[in-house]
């Protein structure tokens, strides 16, 4: 995109904390990171935090939190620092202030003094009127004696901004192209609120401005603000940044955003997360969250869906992000994850799986762990099926099946019962555990038996392992040992004659 030559590349992705990261809020950090690091520009976090009624002082640290697990480290920032700084809204109140003051003293803004119920009373009577809810500019041409008497009764103001009352206001999106808003439809924003703090459009201008921000992308929902906002970089006479509103994340049925106070539901009627920690703890890897979310919405080209973020800087730019709303499709999610996991080497997804086990209270042997991630890795969509495909391997004691699982179908106890009395005397005769031998042995022993191999094999699987889903049969019997493995398959056997 030729804009971003004119000047160096600045992004910013600026939340307000006020509760942990939502996936919207991720997608558009990390549109913002994708767009900084094609560039070889600086990818900025900025804390709006001028909500004081809202704000949340534990939730800085989960949102940073979050956008390091999913790698989008920012180059400017708290806990970094920069030139441009401070990086949180509520330490910058005397610059917000000041050019506040400097828009009344140009004949731009204006002080208002009305009280929110006589705003209320505006809007009842305007509704009466069938007509929009809005100011009705009362305060707009106060009088120097009018504002004086205002001010002697104590009546703290608020900063308005003038809108102009005629023409248009025509806007460029690098997405959406131009748009045009008639003057006349607009409000005068509050800019500066009575107790010093500022509104979100006047703190967003003059930071966007003394931060350098070269490329605004923000999500749909303030494209309605982006006249007043086009107006306020005119009113102060700066260079606007470059402006990209992203399309939206909808359900996966495709209507409406999604959404925390509307939880959106699977096929299943199942509820589905919308925050990023639900899917840090849900055992999501951050490469196939970043991979996913960028299919959101932008299209990667050559018909690829699974890429490295490494990969996705080389190309993005905003020409490939959609104006349309995009669904959110898990499933999706579920399948990436997965792909994501088996491109992992085998020491890294231990490294990954470890602390998963611990967190279920078992204690992890690494030389084991290493033993078992080849079985586990085709099989995994997430980091937590370690746990129920897996974990028995690293329990104390060794849980058995209820001797009700071990029965197959179209078998009965007494049945279970010589199978495995059997496949324990076959094993016990194997000195090569292999997978072939195994399997040989263990098929013809099937045939022997008038047996489906599954049969067998699924009541083997329940002996060994306490469990119907599991890692392979064979590959199990080979790392538990065969010591264990018989003694499993006995004790099972014998719960069955117990049973009877």
């Amino acid at each position: 995109m030729t804009d971003s030559t004119l000047r160096p590349v600045r992004t910013r992705f600026a939340p307000s904390p006020t509760g942990s990261l939502h996936i919207g809020g991720l997608r558009t950090a990390l549109f913002n990171w994708l767009f900084a690091r094609h560039y070889g520009g600086t990818f900025i976090l900025r804390i709006e935090d001028t909500d004081q009624k809202r704000f949340d002082p534990t939730a800085l640290e989960t949102l940073m939190e979050a956008l390091r697990w999913a790698g989008l480290h920012w180059d400017e920032g708290p806990e970094v620092g920069g030139s441009y700084g401070p990086y949180v809204q509520s330490e910058r109140l005397h610059l917000y202030q000041q050019w506040a003051k400097w828009l009344v003293e140009q004949d731009k803004a204006y002080t208002c003094y009305c009280s929110p119920e006589r705003l209320q009373q505006v809007n009842r009577e305007k509704e009466a009127r069938k007509e929009p809810p809005g100011y009705d500019r009362h305060c707009r041409n106060l009088t120097a004696a009018q504002r004086a008497a205002y001010e002697a009764q104590g009546i703290k103001p608020v900063i308005r901004f003038k809108m102009p009352l005629d023409g248009q206001t025509v806007v460029q999106d690098a997405i959406r192209g131009e748009s045009v808003f008639d003057n006349a439809t607009q409000q005068d924003a509050v800019l500066l609120k009575s107790d010093g703090f500022p509104t979100y459009h006047l703190a967003v201008v003059v930071d966007d401005h003394f931060m350098q921000i070269s490329h605004v992308m923000r999500a749909i929902e303030w494209f309605p603000s982006f006249p007043l906002h086009a107006q306020l970089w005119q009113a102060f006479g700066w260079d606007m940044p470059v402006y990209a509103h992203l399309p939206v994340i909808l359900n996966p049925n495709g209507k409406g955003k999604i959404s925390k106070r509307n939880p959106p539901k699977d096929k299943y009627g199942n509820i589905i997360p919308v925050m990023v920690h639900d899917y840090m703890q849900a055992g999501y890897l951050p490469e196939a969250m970043t991979n996913f979310l960028a299919n959101i919405g932008w299209n990667f080209g050559d018909e690829r869906e699974v890429f490295t973020m490494d990969e996705a800087i080389e190309r993005f730019d905003l020409s490939r992000v959609n104006r349309a709303s995009s669904a959110f499709p898990t499933e999706k999610l579920d399948w990436l994850n997965g792909e994501h996991i088996r491109r992992l080497t085998p020491d890294d997804l231990a490294r990954r799986l470890k602390p998963v086990l611990e967190n279920a209270g078992f204690e992890v042997d690494d030389e084991l762990l290493r033993k078992v991630v080849p079985l586990v890795q085709i099989r995994l969509k997430t980091l937590n099926e370690i746990v129920d495909l897996a974990g028995f391997f690293f329990r104390e004691t060794f849980v058995a099946a209820p001797p009700e699982e071990l029965v197959q179908d179209k078998m009965d106890a007494a049945m279970t019962c010589r199978a495995l009395d059997r496949a324990a005397d076959v094993l016990a005769g194997l000195d090569d555990l292999s997978h072939e031998a195994q399997e040989a042995a263990m098929r013809g022993l099937a045939d022997e038996l008038g047996l489906k191999p599954k049969q067998l094999f699924g009541a083997l699987r329940v002996a060994i392992t306490g469990q119907r889903v599991a890692t392979p049969l064979f590959e199990t019997i080979a790392i538990v040992g065969k010591d264990v493995a018989l003694e499993r398959i006995r004790n099972a056997a014998q719960s069955l004659v117990v049973q009877s």
